[in-house]
């Protein structure tokens, strides 16, 4: 067997599928629009590129939940990729 395989195995398209599902929920839930979001990624991005150059290509900002002590609430996560710090002013 592989090792390599048991960590590089794609998620099935059930998974994908419910992975979707939740994330419409979530932004329902969290009452965003597709177009505040990418606002939101846009000023993200604007503030971090100041202080770090940023492989734009895989960038990825989405909302999730998390467990909170009274349910669970929505949660924004990015995954940003930095190629490295810009020199100090």
């Amino acid at each position: 067997m592989d090792l390599l395989s048991l960590f590089s195995r794609k998620p099935s398209s059930k998974e994908v599928a419910n992975e979707r599902l939740k994330l419409i929920l979530i932004h329902d839930r969290a009452d965003l629009s597709p177009e505040l979001l990418d606002m939101i990624k846009g000023e993200i991005m604007n503030v971090i590129a100041k202080y770090v150059e940023v492989d734009n290509s895989d960038v990825e900002v989405k909302f999730t939940k998390v467990a909170a002590e009274e349910g669970s609430s929505p949660a924004l996560v990015a995954n940003i990729p930095i190629k490295r710090m810009k020199a100090k002013r």
